[in-house]
């Protein structure tokens, strides 16, 4: 139980707590009814249980690494109660997602030695993609730095406005074309501007469109390449922005972005309008990738460092 006697802002966890509150109570409804008249975790649960991750988007593959520990732990202690099952979950999910997590971030934070450091922003459009970039400038610039925005989503005359609006907002400078101009072109113009402005940190908004992952592929690889005429080992991460509202489909997504480009990190949106948080299990554990930040609601301050224990914590907090 060590793991969660963490000390977290107590905002910060409340923020967490309230946007995770759908998937919480959808959660341990089903957990209620998979338990019930049992005392004993036996096979019985354990297959109830392992039907319950699934309905709850962790995905079969994840979900069948978890029973596995838990089987594994039952068959040491010999007997353990329905009333633990709970606390060993959160220990066991949180085991887990360590070996994709390494360390805990709890502050939005660019390494030192990179500058400007340039993250290119990926993921399909009504993803959040765009909020994302923005609430990203703005704690960025809370803590001094110096952004600039690209507006390399050319596909789109409203995505080009969106930034705009966020860029405005945040009241950082954004570098962008005419609707139909070529990407590339906006990052290289970006990353030149930045340089100059003597810029901390660049965040590039590139295309949402899979119909054609060979495009995809073909537009974001020439993005990197012409970006690394100005800027050596550009892009420093690869940011993949996922809807968690939309659970499987978000999995779908991942496997499709990262077939065509080297995926860093993740970005997980929308999960305070949804039952469907158990996906961010999920998707940290299949892809490898780090889960870096999550949305868990509409204000500018509501999108969150992921912090593994924090969120175990409030998913599986029966009492917070």
């Amino acid at each position: 139980m060590s793991l969660f006697k963490k000390i977290f802002s107590s905002q910060k966890k409340e923020t967490l707590d309230k946007g995770l509150e759908k998937s919480k109570t959808t959660f341990f409804s089903k957990l209620s009814k998979a338990v019930a008249g049992k005392s004993k975790v036996d096979d019985d649960v354990l297959d109830n249980l392992e039907e319950v991750l699934v309905t709850s988007d962790v995905g079969v593959n994840t979900t069948l690494k978890i029973i596995d520990r838990i089987e594994a732990r039952v068959s040491k202690d010999k007997y353990m109660g329905t009333d633990e099952l709970n606390t060993i979950l959160r220990e066991e999910i949180a085991g887990l997602l360590s070996e994709t997590h390494v360390g805990e971030e709890v502050e939005f934070a660019i390494p030192n030695d990179k500058k400007p450091y340039v993250i290119m922003v990926v993921g399909v459009n009504g993803v959040g993609k765009t909020t994302t970039i923005g609430k990203l400038a703005y704690q960025f610039k809370k803590q001094g730095l110096k952004v600039v925005l690209g507006a390399a989503d050319t596909f789109r005359a409203a995505a080009i406005d969106q930034l705009q609006v966020w860029a405005d907002r945040v009241d950082v400078p954004i570098i962008k074309q005419n609707m139909g101009s070529d990407p590339a072109s906006v990052a290289f113009d970006t990353l030149s501007s930045a340089v100059k402005q003597d810029a901390d940190i660049v965040i590039i908004d590139t295309a949402g469109r899979l119909h054609n992952k060979v495009n995809l592929m073909n537009e974001l690889t020439k993005v990197k390449r012409v970006m690394q005429k100005v800027v050596d080992d550009t892009p420093h991460e690869v940011l993949l922005v996922l809807d968690g509202s939309t659970g499987q489909n978000a999995f779908e997504q991942a496997k499709e972005f990262t077939k065509a480009t080297e995926v860093t990190s993740l970005a997980v949106t929308k999960l305070d309008g949804t039952a469907k948080g158990g996906v961010v299990i999920g998707i940290s554990d299949q892809f490898q990738i780090p889960v870096k930040y999550i949305g868990v609601g509409e204000g500018i301050e509501d999108l969150q460092v992921f912090n593994k224990y924090e969120f175990v914590d409030s998913f599986f907090n029966i009492s917070g």
